[in-house]
């Protein structure tokens, strides 16, 4: 089956926002190798404006994920309100996503945060993924005891 120029659209369209949410079920299910999964090899992670760090490179961002899987009793993720635009070339992309996540540490501190994810995409031979991720806050951010 050859696909049409719409149908590669809808593709490329939901291979992104499997990214993101590949991103989310990895950092749920404690499995920092299937979150990092999502990235670039030269990814830059953004959580500056919530209070956390700035990671740049696939194996930065992983060591923050293993931290974050370490010191997390539980957490989950809710992704949505995708909107991605395809750029021209057809191997770029940038979009915007919302997030919701709750949890609680081992040390037993509890966070919250409400944030808007502003990304930029990029085809791999692997599919596409999340290039570069800035983190801001949509409500104030309660990280009060994060330890990650």
């Amino acid at each position: 089956m050859t696909l049409t120029q719409p149908d590669t659209r809808v593709a490329d369209l939901l291979d992104i926002q499997r990214a993101t949410h590949v991103y989310a079920r990895g950092l749920d299910r404690f499995d920092p190798q299937e979150a990092v999964s999502a990235f670039t090899d030269d990814a830059v992670w953004d959580a500056t404006a919530v209070g956390l760090e700035r990671f740049e490179g696939r194996a930065a961002i992983l060591g923050f994920f293993e931290r974050d899987a370490a010191a997390i009793a539980d957490q989950f993720h809710v992704i949505t309100n995708h909107v991605v635009d395809l750029d021209d070339d057809g191997t770029t992309a940038t979009g915007t996503n919302y997030v919701f996540s709750e949890g609680h540490t081992k040390s037993g501190a509890s966070f919250k945060a409400i944030a808007l994810n502003e990304d930029t995409y990029r085809r791999t031979p692997g599919g596409w993924r999340i290039a570069t991720r800035r983190i801001s806050a949509l409500t104030p951010p309660e990280l009060e005891g994060f330890d990650a």
